[in-house]
């Protein structure tokens, strides 16, 4: 008997062996997708699988694997992934107050929160990490160094860092730490300017300080900037709306089977002239702003078309300390106009070509200075 002859036997028993094995589980007729067929192949999997594996981590895989077919904004979070995703949207967390980032294998700040921990304690934008609690954290995820950072509060943190080719050491004591999400200054010409980097719990009362600072100045023309904006909290963003955009809706909110339901602004005469910056990653709650803002022609939008995300998330705590996060809605413009996919278009087209020069923010400038 020759080589390939041989070849075709040995395949023929491995297909007529791997036949046997699926016995139990193959029907006659059309095969339908029910609990019954998931334990079944659940079984398979634990009694012929090569390696030990925990039907806990099965069932973890299962769960996640729900979420599969669904849009990319729904989501299953494990209990550690749900602890975080809560602490984002809260805006407070306990500790250092830092911004990091993982780049080339290493771990780099990329800013201290001002008045942080980190920031008092001399922190630069650009320190490399090295060690924490004098554990080195070469090849750690940035999600392992995270969790090393952090603690309870009023307990202290030893945080090795490189810089300049010097090793520096320091004692951080973690503290809570709220997320200031608007910063705002006074730009020539009387033309307030206020970054908004999200809408967390904390962007309203943040942003009514912000603008009491501009009404002593008397200034009424202001540049908003969402630009990098991911969004947030819709009714933040709805209370935030109530500020600038006059009586009437400022977004429809559309759920299943054709139930809707519409947010509207109280506001009884507007008092700014906005230009509102809006880029690629401006989204969410970001464009629903732009879009009230371009609706009810209270200001102009400048940059370059948004990130198009239409819809609306809920957040839903599960019984283990996980959690799952559902989109449960789309929502349109006060003129009923769908974004999702498509982004915000704005007034005016800017981009970004000279990265040494801003050139959204000079014609926003330019704008209002008229």
């Amino acid at each position: 008997m020759d080589k390939n002859k041989r070849n075709i036997k040995k395949i023929v028993a491995f297909v007529l062996a791997l036949s046997i094995l699926l016995t139990p589980i193959i029907s006659i007729g059309e095969s339908v997708y029910d609990l019954d067929y998931f334990v079944q192949i659940m079984d398979l999997i634990q009694r012929n699988y090569a390696y030990e594996i925990e039907e806990a981590q099965l069932l973890e895989g299962a769960i996640k694997g729900l979420f599969q077919n669904l849009d990319k904004n729904s989501e299953y979070y494990t209990e550690e992934e749900f602890q975080t995703l809560l602490e984002e949207l809260s805006g407070d967390f306990v500790g250092i107050g830092v911004y990091i980032k993982e780049e080339k294998g290493s771990i780099i700040i990329t800013e201290p929160i001002k008045g942080s921990p980190a920031d008092k304690a001399g922190m630069k934008p650009g320190d490399k990490l090295i060690s924490v609690d004098g554990e080195d954290v070469k090849d750690k995820s940035l999600e392992e160094v995270i969790s090393l950072i952090k603690g309870k509060a009023d307990t202290t943190v030893k945080i090795g860092v490189r810089r300049q080719q010097k090793n520096i050491y320091m004692n951080i004591k973690r503290a809570e730490i709220q997320i200031n999400s608007v910063e705002y200054n006074i730009l020539d010409n009387k033309i307030g300017y206020i970054k908004i980097s999200q809408f967390n719990p904390h962007t309203y009362e943040n942003l009514v300080s912000a603008l009491k600072k501009l009404d002593n100045e008397d200034i009424s023309n202001i540049i908003i900037d969402l630009r990098d904006n991911p969004g947030g909290l819709l009714g933040e963003v709805v209370e935030i709306l109530n500020l600038f955009i006059p009586e009437g809706p400022v977004v429809h909110v559309k759920y299943r089977e054709d139930v809707e339901q519409t947010y509207y602004s109280t506001l009884k005469k507007t008092k700014y002239n906005l230009a509102v910056l809006v880029n690629e990653n401006s989204a969410s709650a970001s464009e629903i702003f732009a879009g009230a803002v371009q609706d009810s022609k209270v200001g102009t939008i400048l940059g370059v078309p948004t990130y198009g995300k239409g819809t609306v998330q809920q957040i839903i705590p599960l019984l283990n300390g996980d959690g799952m996060k559902l989109t449960i809605a789309e929502y349109l413009t006060p003129n009923r106009i769908n974004i999702n996919g498509k982004g915000i278009q704005p007034d005016i087209i800017v981009k970004n070509k000279n990265e040494n020069k801003d050139l959204q923010l000079q014609k926003a400038i330019e704008m209002l200075s008229k």
